[in-house]
């Protein structure tokens, strides 16, 4: 049986036998007796991580230890509300909170300024009025950041919507492949902001490319 620490872009923690190619956590662990998720949250710090960082190995799950999570890809993670780790991925960390500062004409903040946004922002509910995109404008949105129209979650990329699965992308579809139903963010707006002002997301190896 696989265990439940896969996330998809809302960030529900889920069991799903796909592997995805980056991890994270949110601060402690989640997980109580059985592995079975009990809380979706320990702290406001959650973050996306390499899968593998100078040697550790770690057994999943563990009691007391944080709970692994694992994401499709790195835009997958954005989406959920997770931010690049300073420790594993400080490079991309503090080109992430460079965005973030560019989109807010401010200078680079802490990760927990960062934290703290991000928390706000992930208490928005999936249908808030904020979260929603019009049609027209939806093209426009920059590389990496996600929409969800009803169950369903595509990431942009090149202009094209990317379908999201748990086992990777489908073909990319025009925005006219979508329906006339509402279309929502998944992605936090400060995300979208700091991915507008410049930051460039992982997607999974396997991802169709934007054409030339």
């Amino acid at each position: 049986m696989p265990l439940q620490n896969r996330v998809d872009p809302s960030g529900a923690i889920l069991a799903h036998p796909a592997r995805g190619e980056v991890m994270g956590n949110r601060g402690g662990p989640l997980h109580g007796i059985g592995q079975t998720i009990v809380r979706s949250q320990r702290s406001r710090s959650w973050i996306v991580c390499l899968t593998e960082f100078k040697g550790r190995r770690r057994g999943l799950m563990q009691p007391g230890r944080y709970t692994e999570l694992f994401f499709l890809d790195e835009v997958t993670a954005l989406a959920a509300g997770h931010r690049p780790c300073f420790e594993c991925r400080r490079r991309d960390a503090l080109a992430f909170a460079d965005a973030i500062g560019r989109s807010r004409n401010e200078t680079r903040p802490k990760a927990g300024a960062i934290d703290r946004l991000l928390d706000g922002e992930r208490r928005l509910s999936a249908d808030d009025p904020a979260r929603r995109v019009a049609a027209g404008c939806i093209g426009a949105l920059p590389d990496g950041a996600m929409i969800r129209q009803d169950t369903r979650f595509f990431a942009l990329r090149g202009g094209a919507l990317l379908p999201w699965s748990f086992e990777g992308y489908g073909l990319p579809l025009g925005v006219d492949a979508l329906s006339s139903a509402p279309v929502y963010l998944a992605t936090p707006p400060a995300t979208v902001a700091a991915l507008r002002s410049g930051y460039r997301p992982i997607f999974h190896s396997r991802a169709p490319k934007a054409e030339t």
